[in-house]
């Protein structure tokens, strides 16, 4: 039965050594993994080497979420406390669920000045989680003000600084909303998309905004068992029509990275075939599940037991992307945000 697999059968023994700190200095010249999902066969490449992988008519759907600046510092009025806030979701044009550091001193009623007075914020509300609403107060565009005062919010795994935060934002990065990159993305430069377009494949954007629940470990010991996170996306008319012509003519759909495949598979009819939609979702890809639209994905490497290592063993099972996996640590391949990448073909 589907539903048996256990989280720990997920699991992979990683080196602490190969989780990548920082980018490497030209992003299509990261490794990349090529596995056959047909027969399990591993090829090791270079990004760049992506292109013979697509053919005239294909369909690249990328993601072209902006990542928010999203961690901000600031001192309680009353006392002069620091607490550090995460922006989780934008819930209206003022108001942010947030994730608070330390909780203690985020009660509802609690007024946080961040520097610069350029921005203020009081809590109005504790959710169970443990999640606060908070409600700013601004002169300006809080974008704006966000890019002076906020921090990009690496994955817990990143303990170098960040020199330069567009690297941790894809190059074709343009609707801002996520709380994560969609990382797959990073290893394009706009040479690499335009010898892609010039080679006769069409490029499909859509819009998923990336929560903090993408690192949040599977507890449960079951996979089944397992309540996945909600994310926003959208996808236009136009961007649909690109995937559908590929689907129509027999041709690829390449989703790069998850996020991506969550929306299409999201979307897609029994068929493989999109319409402009917008909305959230929760979908749970895991072994067993049959992919209506992706025919190949483009990703990093991801952490042990998440349900991102669930996905992509769904597109070429469970066996051939544990095998992949431990030729990656062998070969000592990069992992995760800032690491190598793979494409399961």
């Amino acid at each position: 039965m589907i539903n048996d697999f256990k989280t720990s059968d997920f699991y992979y023994d990683l080196p602490e050594e190969l989780i990548a700190q920082t980018p490497i200095k030209k992003r299509d010249h990261s490794r990349l993994l090529v596995l056959d999902k047909k027969t399990g066969e591993v090829e090791h490449k270079h990004f760049f080497d992506i292109i013979d992988y697509l053919q005239e008519g294909d369909c690249l759907v990328i993601n072209d979420t902006k990542v928010l600046p999203a961690r901000l510092y600031g001192t309680r009025e009353d006392t002069g406390a620091l607490i550090e806030i995460l922006l989780l979701k934008r819930i209206d044009d003022n108001k942010w669920e947030i994730l608070v550091k330390p909780g203690k001193k985020a009660k509802v009623g609690a007024k946080i000045i961040f520097k610069e007075n350029l921005l203020s914020g009081k809590i109005l509300e504790v959710e169970e989680d443990g999640n606060r609403i908070i409600e700013f107060e601004y002169k300006g565009i809080f974008e704006e003000i966000l890019d002076i005062l906020g921090e990009m919010p690496l994955p817990p795994y990143i303990h170098e600084k960040l020199e330069d935060k567009n690297r941790y934002q894809t190059i074709y990065a343009k609707n801002p909303g996520s709380a994560a990159a969609p990382t797959a993305g990073l290893h394009f430069n706009d040479e690499l998309l335009k010898k892609i377009e010039d080679n006769g494949v069409n490029i499909a954007r859509l819009t998923l905004h990336v929560g903090l629940g993408t690192f949040r470990p599977v507890k449960a010991e079951y996979i089944s068992e397992h309540k996945m996170h909600s994310e926003y996306y959208e996808l236009t008319d136009e961007e649909a029509e690109k995937i559908n012509i590929a689907k129509r003519n027999g041709k690829k759909v390449i989703s790069v990275g998850t996020t991506s495949t969550r929306t299409l598979e999201t979307i897609g009819d029994e068929n493989g075939l999109l319409c402009a939609q917008k909305g959230w979702t929760d979908i749970f890809i895991f072994p067993g599940y049959e992919y209506k639209v992706v025919d190949s994905l483009i990703t990093n490497f991801h952490l042990p037991e998440s349900t991102l290592v669930m996905l992509v063993s769904a597109l070429a099972d469970k066996e051939k992307i544990m095998n992949a996996y431990k030729i990656a640590v062998e070969e000592k391949y990069r992992f995760f945000s800032f690491g190598d990448a793979m494409l399961i073909k």
